[in-house]
């Protein structure tokens, strides 16, 4: 290895954009595990409360690009200090609003901040390193994401099962807080793009890579949303209902090591680790088609399933910021949209599987799914996903 490739991670600023990420992720699916909690102390069905997670995602889907699009020349380190102190306020709020519709207005609140943010973190974090960095600095930053899903969502269920719901989001205000202090101190601050390099949305679409990109950023996330949402009464079928823990456990530890191989690897085989990533979350749901009824067989898919999904926002937003160049932030900011349509698609998909064809539907499904995000990289192989970066 040269000196350049020995060159050191500004983990303490990169490690700054991951409790971001974290926070954000947390921040979305905390409602999930403390649903009959905040029924009660909302006075409303457990379904309206789910709601929460929903209208938290709609403010991500209808704010990421404009708001990006429209923040393009700020500088960037005050833009994230706002976007985290939205969460302050959103969070604060939830944990003290006794009115569900005010509660509502707060989650949207929070949704309209993440999008914001998710636009930011693969940007921010590319500009703090050499070129053949980048990789690696996404991938640090992206670690909150599976650390968010596999302990941090249970951490904030079993505080809320003897602190209550509201200590949990009046911690998450706390914490990001914290951060906010955090990144004044350790994050570098980065001007914003000058009106002359300043592309617009349909410019930016139109460029060589991006839409490939997007394409298989939204077949893969919708197959493992239609998977993911609908795991539950997949294990039924097995008889493993009370495992469903275990299995989502299992899920994220191997999400976790998925994450760390790529984030070792990306630089230089980018191409070829999102064909493999795709390849074994298409072997996972075959196994799980034709074997799921074999608890062993379904432990052993649902771990390549998390090793498959783990680095995949680390490297389509790899592969976006890489092809999109200055534009990376407007680019991400798709990425965002196609992300949370799929994670809608997803419920939506599978829902109407479920209801009408089974469980027995979601393979079929999935691997129409994972086959044509394969072929859309592999044909991707001069701007999106080349082979140049190998």
């Amino acid at each position: 290895m040269n000196a350049a490739t020995n060159e050191r991670l500004p983990l303490a600023s990169l490690l700054a954009l991951a409790m971001a990420a974290f926070i954000t992720i947390l921040t979305e699916a905390l409602p999930a595990g403390l649903l009959p909690q905040m029924a009660q102390g909302l006075m409303v069905s457990e379904a309206w409360v789910g709601q929460t997670v929903t209208i938290y995602a709609i403010g991500s889907l209808v704010a990421a690009i404009p708001l990006t699009a429209a923040t393009q020349g700020v500088r960037r380190r005050p833009l994230l200090l706002a976007a985290l102190a939205g969460f302050v306020v959103a969070n604060t709020v939830t944990a003290l609003s006794t009115h569900y519709g005010l509660t509502m207005v707060a989650r949207f609140l929070a949704g309209v901040s993440a999008g914001l943010l998710w636009a930011l973190l693969a940007g921010y974090a590319a500009r703090m390193v050499p070129e053949h960095q980048k990789g690696r600095a996404i991938a640090v930053a992206m670690v909150g994401t599976p650390l968010a899903l596999s302990l941090g969502v249970p951490a904030g269920t079993f505080l809320g099962s003897f602190a209550g719901w509201r200590t949990c989001f009046g911690s998450m205000s706390a914490l990001a807080l914290v951060l906010m202090a955090w990144v004044r101190l350790a994050v570098p601050d980065f001007a914003g793009q000058a009106a002359g390099k300043r592309l617009p949305l349909r410019q930016v679409f139109v460029l060589p890579g991006i839409r490939p990109v997007l394409l298989v950023v939204l077949t893969f996330v919708l197959a493992h949303n239609i998977l993911y949402t609908y795991i539950a009464p997949f294990l039924v079928r097995a008889g493993m209902a009370q495992r469903t823990d275990l299995v989502l456990l299992l899920f994220g530890i191997t999400a976790l090591v998925g994450i760390w191989i790529i984030g070792v690897l990306i630089d230089r085989h980018l191409r070829t680790l999102t064909l493999a990533s795709t390849v074994l979350f298409g072997l996972s749901a075959l196994v799980l088609g034709v074997a799921g009824t074999e608890p062993f067989a379904i432990y052993a898919a649902v771990a390549a399933w998390g090793l498959a999904f783990g680095g995949a926002a680390t490297l389509f937003q790899t592969a976006l910021a890489k092809t999109a160049g200055d534009a990376a932030d407007v680019a991400q900011s798709m990425l965002v949209t196609a992300w949370n349509t799929a994670i809608a698609g997803g419920g939506l998909a599978g829902g109407v599987l479920l209801d009408r064809l089974g469980v027995s539907a979601f393979t079929p499904a999935l691997l129409v799914l994972l086959l044509a995000t394969f072929f859309v990289a592999w044909a991707a192989q001069r701007r999106g996903f080349p082979a140049a970066f190998e």
